[in-house]
């Protein structure tokens, strides 16, 4: 059998930091690799690399390697295997508010590397984000040991409002036509503008 080509895994990021709390410092990593089934993947994560291989149906061999800027700790971190990607949350290490300037230790630019703008939040903002992002996303995960199909978070499968629990969306059997002109006669009127905020 003729060896498979090589590619990187596009790779997405985000994170949140914390100088007190353990469980809300931490990275996501998101491995792109679609139709990689887990069986024939290696996944391997230490305090300091995270490296990922397997072959896709589609003929390639997915293979990446993240020498991380700081520590982390393996053995509370958190994997998800589905047939689009291999999602991670890494727990930092080091307890601070500061974010990490970088993913990776080299401050070479990396072609396969972006920011993941759907996690993604501002240092100084990410105290009012981070009870949701840390509900919806850990849920669903299981330790590094264990995973499947039956760890997907169904709640990021949705697009809109009305996929986030009901939160400011549409009521059960409206749709976000009809939601549209509340929110524009809402920007109009300034005391709304800030009960939502």
């Amino acid at each position: 059998m003729p060896e498979l080509p090589q590619v990187h895994p596009e790779v997405t990021w985000a994170q949140r930091s914390s100088a007190s709390d353990a469980e809300r410092n931490y990275l996501y990593v998101n491995i792109k690799a679609p139709d990689v089934p887990r069986s024939d993947a290696t996944l391997n994560i230490t305090a300091t690399n995270v490296s990922f291989a397997g072959p896709s149906k589609k003929g390639v061999q997915y293979q990446v390697s993240l020498d991380l800027f700081g520590e982390i700790e393996p053995e509370n971190s958190k994997v998800n295997h589905s047939d689009r990607e291999v999602e991670l949350v890494l727990r930092k290490k080091e307890l601070k508010e500061e974010f990490w300037p970088r993913l990776l230790k080299t401050t070479q630019k990396i072609h396969f590397l972006k920011t993941d703008f759907d996690k993604w939040v501002d240092e100084d903002e990410q105290d009012e984000a981070q009870d949701e992002d840390y509900a919806n996303n850990f849920g669903g995960f299981d330790g590094l040991d264990q995973g499947g199909l039956g760890n997907i978070d169904f709640s990021k499968l949705g697009a809109g409002l009305g996929a986030q629990g009901g939160a400011g969306g549409a009521e059960e059997g409206e749709s976000d036509d009809e939601e549209m002109p509340e929110l524009e006669e809402a920007d109009q009127k300034g005391d709304k503008i800030q009960e939502v905020a």
